[in-house]
């Protein structure tokens, strides 16, 4: 009885405790509301004030150097304005400033901004001066990491080490190695930095040595090279300019490697640069429900300047569009969508250096179609030319996919696992050539290239379509699909039945 008597005192106990903690957590909200309506109600009131910014303080950037945050910070001062702030502009033009903090990736969120009265008694001093303060704390300068990732029908096991804001500036050091199922080891080191502080305008440049098993085209793939890029933010979406060096050898022949691939065996030199523009406006990239993304890549190896002994000009296209599907009798967003995809690619033979005739392609150049993450339903380089048993390349693609998602029953629409049904196809040619064609000229290559293009039209292309069950994991999109081959050529590598797939760009 007594302690029976005892547990009941001590839940009462504790119901008024809670009762007590609750109450002053809603006191100090209130207070907190009221304090920021207060805010408010002065910055609107004063809005219209003129004023001027005489100094900029950040504290807690003991690792950064005050010149590189200078750069970023002194335009904002009303010595360098044409005419004094209202209070307005200045609390937006230091948001900005801000804005560019947090880009910067060096400071965690949020980065907490105070705006005081400088001290009256500085006679340098004038009543519309204003003193804003930055406080922010630094992320951690060294993060290594071990895991596992998914990308394009692969995954592999990898040891990460980056150095973050290494002389002060925003730099980064990225030290990566990797073991994959294809790609047998990858090496890889670059450095980044923000050019003139702009986070939105970086240099890059790196180095990397892998190994690559081709088991479609039976053969490996051994690649050294390095690159320098820029990229920055601007119209129409996220640009790249980059040059790549590179060593690739074609070795580990399986012995039934067909004559092409022992025609391209050995060591080759590619000396490019390219050019690639992307605008990504999807809601979940990974499993959109609406929005849209494009990327269009242009490359070009091997001539003029560029020498190396492999020239061509690539170029690719990539689109596509999610839109939801209204169901009758659901209020809101059903959970339904409609994803449409396009890709296209156009390799063309260019002169080797300042020579005139043109260059054949080699196998490590071609397109690749087929697979999990392109064409469901076929295997890894399933579609297009085949000698023998490998899937030699193509220079001429196009594939697209039609998928309708489905929310799965029970789970809701917050859950990223989706039904879908899809029906995908493509065409992937070689260039074509006349029988009496001996050498190429520039002049049979622009025939041939059109001829070729021309080609892609001509009767139904391969196609596939099927059911399955897609998660859209913050890294990678898994799917499972059961596939049924619709239209098959001769010679292509159809798969009929259930295919697994992972990747993060899928048609």
């Amino acid at each position: 009885i007594f302690e029976s008597l005892r547990r009941r005192d001590n839940g009462k106990a504790q119901e008024e405790k809670t009762r007590l903690v609750n109450e002053r957590e809603r006191e100090l909200y209130e207070k907190q509301q009221r304090r920021l309506g207060e805010l408010d109600r002065q910055i609107d009131k004063n809005r219209t004030l003129p004023c001027t910014i005489s100094s900029v303080r950040v504290l807690g950037a003991s690792n950064t150097r005050p010149t590189f945050l200078k750069r970023i910070l002194e335009p904002i001062l009303s010595a360098n304005q044409d005419r004094p702030y209202t209070l307005s502009e200045a609390i937006r033009e230091t948001q900005f400033a801000v804005d560019k903090l947090h880009r910067l990736d060096i400071f965690h969120q949020p980065i907490s901004v105070n705006i005081d009265r400088p001290d009256s008694t500085d006679p340098s001093t004038t009543p519309a001066d204003i003193d804003v303060y930055i406080s922010a704390r630094e992320k951690g300068r060294i993060a290594f990491k071990t895991g596992t990732e998914a990308g394009n029908a692969e995954g592999s096991a990898y040891t990460n080490l980056f150095l973050r804001n290494i002389f002060g500036g925003a730099e980064s050091l990225n030290l990566n190695a990797s073991l994959g199922t294809r790609t047998r080891s990858a090496y890889q080191a670059n450095f980044e930095s923000p050019i003139l502080g702009n986070p939105d305008f970086r240099g890059d440049v790196g180095g990397l040595a892998s190994s690559t098993q081709k088991p479609w085209a039976s053969h490996e793939e051994v690649l050294k090279g390095g690159w320098a890029k820029l990229r920055w933010l601007g119209r129409g979406g996220k640009h790249e300019l980059g040059y790549t060096g590179s060593w690739r050898q074609v070795t580990g022949l399986a012995e039934k490697a067909s004559p092409t691939v022992r025609g391209d065996a050995g060591d080759s030199i590619k000396s490019s640069i390219a050019y690639s523009v992307t605008n990504d406006q999807r809601d979940f990239p990974l499993l959109p429900q609406s929005g849209y993304f494009t990327k269009s890549t242009l490359e070009l190896a091997g001539w003029g300047p560029l020498q190396g002994d492999v020239a061509f000009g690539k170029a690719e296209l990539e689109g596509q569009g999610a839109v939801p599907i209204p169901v009758p009798g659901v209020k809101g967003n059903s959970g339904v969508a409609l994803t449409t995809s396009l890709r296209a690619g156009l390799m063309y033979p260019l002169p080797l250096g300042f020579d005139s005739k043109p260059q054949a392609s080699r196998i490590n150049d071609r397109f690749q179609l087929g697979g999990p993450t392109d064409v469901r339903g076929f295997r890894l380089g399933g579609l297009g030319p085949r000698e023998g048993p490998d899937a030699v390349g193509g220079d001429v693609y196009a594939a697209g996919s039609a998928n309708l998602l489905f929310p799965l029953p029970r789970l809701g629409l917050e859950k990223p696992f989706r039904i879908q049904a899809f029906v995908n196809g493509g065409r992937l040619l070689a260039l074509k050539r006349s029988d009496d064609e001996k050498e190429m000229t520039a002049k049979s290559v622009q025939t041939n290239v059109l001829s070729t293009i021309s080609e892609l039209g001509n009767g139904l292309p391969t196609m596939a379509a099927g059911i399955g069950l897609v998660y859209g994991h913050p890294v990678a999109r898994f799917e499972l699909n059961f596939s049924l081959p619709l239209v098959i050529r001769k010679g292509e590598d159809a798969r009929k039945g259930l295919q697994f797939g992972l990747g993060i760009s899928m048609l």
